[in-house]
């Protein structure tokens, strides 16, 4: 199908694109907007895991599309998109439909790099998307349901096995949440918890090694001997093999093996076909293939195109591959089409890194706040889970999530009206989410009120 020229079409709606779209709805955009993914739902990657390991609902984390631009008038579309046809101006998709576009958002994000490790993709678990933490949900508990019914020690030892490929931040997330849970689980099955055994597979020589989370590398240490049971962490192996039942690996010039039937990989990430076959030549891309855009976050050689989040590398400015960085590129990416539309000047787009936030377990992560200050622990995680909740799309969504997770946090977990008073302090002021200080002085004001009124 064919339509009006003088539109704005948004490919992915992760990060920069959703936020791209709702800023253009915010700020009463001239233009039409198609906004295309090929996902139902939008996924709030960060809080993944909490998703994963049910301290948070889907509605929270995967909320639908629909959900979220409602009443903002930018067109959805659930559709894959087969090709990008920059010199015609044309968004090709599985369905056979097609869009023109007046302006182009390319905000693909990445995919889950493999390294051409034999039987990576087939073998390993990604943890990339709300499908991808359904089927290792689904597959863990099969292995914990089977493990307990199962006689064979050495059975039960692959079955209760669990490798972790890479230790950036994801992979020591995915270990710290892994090493509190799944004991939780197998217990209340009747199985012996310390026989689950979460290894984590480091490449390097240290953890988060040249991740935005570095600062937090001596927390993260320390944090991860913390969990249920303890995180077995190998440095300087590099995966060679996943297959079914086993994992390969080198370290220190020799082949290892290690026995089990659950591989997670996290280690890297490579940048989106898509973004691969477009006709930029090799001079406008970097080291990562991705093509380099202006300090206006528009393609070198498609100035009607921009380009945000994980796909795209600005030039002259490296920024991490983080939601803070795409949901801030998104607003302004949404500011310098209206400013097209109008006939006004564009400007470069100014990303401000707030300090990084890093899941350390259940109820527990680390926080460096401006690189000023770092907290962990239960603390920790109150900032992260209240800082998160306040970037959720849409005022209405915020504040829905927002109030059930202070609700359920501070008040459900604390019913202490002193010790309420400790968290909401900290909370408030180390948040600094107004949502969240507007529910929880109602809260306690409310608490001890009725505490005085039983005296």
């Amino acid at each position: 199908m064919n339509n009006p020229v003088y539109q704005t079409v948004i490919v992915g709606g992760g990060f920069t694109g959703l936020f791209t779209a709702l800023h253009l709805a915010h700020e009463h955009y001239p233009r039409s907007v198609i906004l295309i993914d090929k996902d139902e739902r939008f996924c709030f990657k960060p809080l993944l895991y909490e998703y994963f390991d049910g301290e948070m609902d889907s509605f929270q984390v995967v909320p639908r599309f629909s959900e979220l631009l409602k009443g903002s008038g930018v067109i959805f579309v659930q559709d894959a998109v087969q090709s990008i046809d920059l010199h015609q101006r044309e968004v090709k998709l599985a369905s056979g439909n097609s869009y023109n576009y007046s302006n182009l958002v390319l905000a693909l994000g990445s995919v889950t790099g493999y390294h051409n490790v034999e039987g990576a993709n087939v073998n390993a678990f990604p943890f990339w998307t709300q499908a991808d933490a359904i089927a290792l949900d689904r597959h863990l508990r099969d292995c914990l349901q089977k493990a307990v019914q199962t006689e064979d020690s050495e059975q039960r030892r692959k079955l209760l096995t669990v490798a972790i490929v890479g230790g950036g931040a994801s992979g020591v997330e995915m270990a710290a949440t892994l090493a509190d849970f799944l004991p939780h689980w197998y217990s209340a099955l009747g199985g012996n918890s310390s026989e689950i055994r979460v290894v984590l597979l480091n490449h390097g020589q240290k953890i988060l090694d040249g991740d935005i989370n570095d600062p937090l590398r001596p927390i993260a240490e320390k944090e991860l001997q913390k969990r249920t049971i303890p995180i077995e962490i190998l440095m300087e192996a590099e995966a060679t093999a996943v297959q079914p039942n086993t994992i390969e690996y080198k370290s220190n010039n020799q082949l290892n093996t290690l026995p089990t039937y659950t591989t997670i990989w996290t280690a890297g990430t490579s940048t989106h076909p898509l973004i691969q076959d477009l006709p930029i030549p090799k001079e406008h891309r970097d080291h990562h293939n991705r093509p380099i855009v202006t300090p206006t976050m528009q393609l070198l050689d498609f100035p009607e195109v921009f380009v945000g989040g994980d796909c795209a590398a600005v030039q002259d400015n490296s920024l991490p591959p983080t939601a803070q960085v795409a949901y801030q590129q998104g607003a302004n990416i949404a500011s310098n089409l209206k400013a097209i539309a109008l006939g006004e000047d564009l400007k470069p787009v100014k990303v401000n890194i707030r300090g990084t936030l890093l899941k350390l377990g259940l109820n527990a992560a680390a926080a460096n706040l401006f690189n000023v200050f770092e907290v962990a622990g239960e603390s920790g995680h109150l900032i992260r889970q209240g800082t998160y909740l306040t970037l959720l799309p849409t005022l209405i969504h915020d504040f829905k999530a927002t109030t059930e997770w202070v609700d359920e946090e501070i008040f459900h977990q604390h019913l202490d009206p002193h010790d309420v008073g400790k968290k909401v302090v900290q909370a408030v002021e180390l948040v600094g989410a107004g949502v969240v200080g507007v529910l929880v002085t109602r809260k306690l004001l409310k608490m001890l009120g009725d505490e005085e009124k039983s005296k």
